[in-house]
């Protein structure tokens, strides 16, 4: 049964409609939507256009997107990717600062054209060694893992500053180059050290926040109860309150940006399941990249989908192996997780080179800080902030490259020294950006990813 619209009835617009019913909440909750976006549009977003349109870069730059494999705990570096003969040669002394000296057990050999020196535990990276663009004179603020995993994350060690990630601040500057998918997504992310703060978008507005993505490729919330025709229409009837304002003078500009998400989070449905099903990809790539099923099969997973993801236009991809915190433990530790993302990354780098990607993504590995060169306790190393290397590959740097050192114990940073803003700085220069014109105004305030901080280190650009 219908009635025929009163005249009332053709006085009351949608909008008023919004307005009305339910005291008005729902008019108030696209308020609250619509002032973020006129946040993003007076720091130079471009609304029309949608807040995760692609944007161009601030200068000529070959990265296009990142990805960032993460070892969190803190690898020991003097047992992995940098070999320290003296080290070795003083085993069981006293070292400078204190504490007995410990050799590493690990055999270490030089390979590939450049000769760069990398431990047994990396058989695979190795073979991809001449790729590989290490900066060794890295230091941080703090040896504590909560505080340093946000820092470098964000940029910020005080876990009650929450700072934008650097996966936000990317996606806010260049946007995204799929509008089906994030922009950036945050695979396995530890539920300690900072947890969501990671990968969050903190004063930034909130699509410029992560997606977390489980190692078994599972989207929390992905399936909601309503019935998808019910979402179309109730999207349908959004696009069409869009168009009746637009019609009007006083029309918010901001309000397409808001539809746009939520016409994204529509299309993720059908899109993210079928993008992280690895299960299609050919038997030859799953044997490569070493995927099995189960935890030891994790990070050869998230190694796949991070191709998969980046492959698709996602700009920013964080993957994460945990368990690197090894002050006791240490060797059978390091065979251990070493053998779960050995094999991986190197399949993760052979892969992007043989499907051209290579040279447009950049590919970052390590930790939050490195560890002493001492003994702790039996079979343990204690951390360390003020000597620890990276590495780099892909576009816009220099392969077969090494910037900076550690002592001769693997201890400070004593060349090229990098704090966390300077790496920062250079990964954003790398993608186009630069750090110091990057800000968002919050608070009356222009804040950047680096604060007032960061040196560019152009000597790695190829």
């Amino acid at each position: 049964m219908s009635f025929a619209p009163t005249a009332f009835d053709r006085l009351v617009s949608r909008r008023q409609a919004l307005q009305t019913s339910s005291a008005g909440f729902g008019f108030l909750a696209l308020s609250g939507l619509l002032g973020l976006q006129a946040k993003s549009a007076s720091a130079g977003a471009r609304p029309n256009a949608g807040p995760l349109a692609p944007r161009p870069q601030q200068f000529p730059a070959k990265a296009k997107r990142i990805i960032f494999l993460f070892m969190e705990g803190a690898m020991s570096h003097v047992d992995t990717f940098e070999h320290k003969p003296t080290l070795q040669a003083s085993d069981g002394k006293t070292g400078p600062g204190g504490g007995k000296l410990v050799a590493s057990k690990f055999q270490f050999q030089q390979h590939g054209e450049t000769g760069a020196w990398v431990s047994e535990l990396y058989p695979h990276v190795a073979k991809q060694v001449d790729k590989l663009c290490f900066i060794r004179g890295l230091h941080t603020d703090t040896p504590a893992h909560p505080q340093a995993v946000i820092q470098l994350h964000t940029g910020a060690a005080n876990a009650s500053l929450v700072r934008p990630s650097l996966g936000a601040w990317l996606l806010y500057g260049l946007g995204t180059e799929n509008q089906d998918l994030p922009g950036y997504i945050s695979v396995n992310p530890s539920p300690n050290f900072g947890g969501a703060i990671n990968y969050g978008s903190a004063f930034l507005p909130a699509h410029y926040q992560g997606t977390k993505i489980s190692d078994l490729g599972q989207l929390p919330n992905l399936n909601p109860s309503t019935a998808a025709s019910l979402q179309r229409k109730q999207l349908d009837l959004l696009q069409d309150l869009n168009r009746g304002l637009q019609a009007s003078p006083a029309a918010p500009t901001e309000l397409d940006g808001v539809i746009q998400s939520y016409e994204l989070a529509f299309r993720m449905q059908d899109k993210v399941p079928e993008l992280l099903d690895i299960s299609t990809e050919p038997q030859g790539v799953l044997e490569a990249y070493g995927v099995k099923p189960g935890p030891a099969g994790s990070f050869a997973r998230q190694c796949l989908m991070a191709r998969r993801l980046s492959e698709a236009g996602v700009r920013f991809v964080e993957i994460r192996q945990p368990g690197w915190d090894h002050h006791n433990n240490l060797h059978k530790g390091l065979i251990a997780n070493s053998a779960a993302t050995d094999q991986p990354t190197a399949a993760l780098l052979a892969d992007l080179e043989q499907r051209g990607l290579l040279d447009e993504t950049l590919v970052l590995f390590g930790s939050e800080f490195g560890r002493l060169p001492t003994a702790q306790g039996v079979d343990g190393r204690d951390h360390n902030i003020t000597g620890y290397p990276m590495w780099l590959a892909g576009a816009g740097v220099k392969p077969g490259y090494s910037y900076g050192a550690t002592d001769e114990f693997g201890t400070h940073a004593v060349e090229g020294r990098m704090h966390t803003t300077d790496l920062h700085a250079t990964l954003l220069a790398l993608m186009g950006l630069d750090h110091e014109q990057l800000t968002y105004n919050y608070a009356g305030r222009d804040f950047r990813l680096t604060d007032v901080a960061g040196h560019v280190v152009r000597e790695i650009f190829a």
